[in-house]
């Protein structure tokens, strides 16, 4: 009887989040592999016919005759995936040193950076980039200010180029590294630091044997978090990258806005998901092996 009423408070608490991810989550990801596997139709839209060549279109290999092998549809993806790992470097080069700085201030010290570090979510993202935009360009805040300086005398072209996009998008994703080391190093236990002094280990041996091994899942889940809008994102490229840095995320939206190409649109957000479901997959496994070993 207690086990029933156990099982059935269960449901009633798991039941609407159930419900909702299946509506909201679920649902769309089924009608998009049923959109990777139909033809597209002459002026857009699909037809309701197997057609599985969407997929062997992304390795040159459509319509059922092998065409000459083209990369543009792999090089976009390594690029994106470049963009993506360099941004996750990025950040968490620039959070891990600040995350373990806010960590020794004061409680109201902290309340108040992790609020400033959160500030921009509450500006439009649009906004912020139109700013960087203006920031980045020819005749923009930087070189203008370079240039007063004495420091350099022609401006420097930074914006479309993929160092404008990498700028970017550590900008709108720096928060998604900084919460969840700063949430890791939080919980760090400084008696072990004190006990690695005692014990004879200098600063550099216990970060690298107490500090850096406990706080790996906060650099794992910070990494994922910044990874996965990093290699699908489109909006950055396509206000700080122009025309010049293509990524997997401009070729999806043009598919589906442009191209009018649904089903190839789907079959490139299909793959997307699955590549980056399997990376991520063996990329967590083996930090949190890692962290358990040290």
């Amino acid at each position: 009887m207690a086990a029933r009423q156990e099982r059935r408070r269960l449901m009633t608490l798991l039941g609407p989040a159930t419900i909702f991810l299946g509506v909201f989550f679920l649902s769309p990801l089924l009608v998009m592999i049923v959109y990777s596997y139909l033809a597209p139709g002459l002026y857009g839209g699909v037809v309701w016919e197997f057609y599985h060549w969407n997929y062997g279109r992304i390795l040159g290999w459509a319509d059922g005759e092998w065409e000459d092998f083209d990369w543009v549809y792999i090089q976009i993806f390594l690029r994106s995936a470049r963009l993506a790992l360099t941004n996750v470097l990025i950040t968490l080069v620039i959070c891990y040193p600040a995350a373990l700085w806010v960590s020794r201030l004061a409680a109201r010290w902290q309340t108040l950076v992790v609020f400033l570090i959160t500030l921009p979510f509450f500006v439009s993202l649009v906004v912020r980039l139109f700013a960087w935009v203006l920031i980045l360009r020819p005749s923009g805040f930087m070189n203008a200010s370079l240039m007063g300086l004495g420091l350099i005398s022609e401006p420097i072209d930074i914006i479309f180029t993929e160092t404008a996009v990498l700028i970017g998008l550590a900008y709108v994703l720096l928060p998604f590294m900084f919460l969840p080391i700063y949430a890791s190093v939080e919980k760090l236990d400084h008696s072990l630091l004190e006990a690695s002094a005692d014990l004879g280990a200098g600063p550099l041996k216990t970060f690298f044997r107490v500090t850096l091994p406990l706080t790996l899942p906060g650099i794992a889940a910070g990494s994922v978090l910044v990874f996965i809008p990093s290699l699908g994102n489109f909006i950055v490229p396509d206000l700080l990258g122009g025309a010049k840095v293509l990524m997997i995320g401009n070729l999806v939206e043009q598919q589906f806005l442009s191209a009018r190409n649904w089903p190839f649109g789907a079959a490139l957000s299909v793959m997307i998901m699955s590549v980056m479901f399997v990376l991520i997959l063996v990329y967590i496994r083996r930090i949190g092996r890692t962290g358990v070993e040290g």
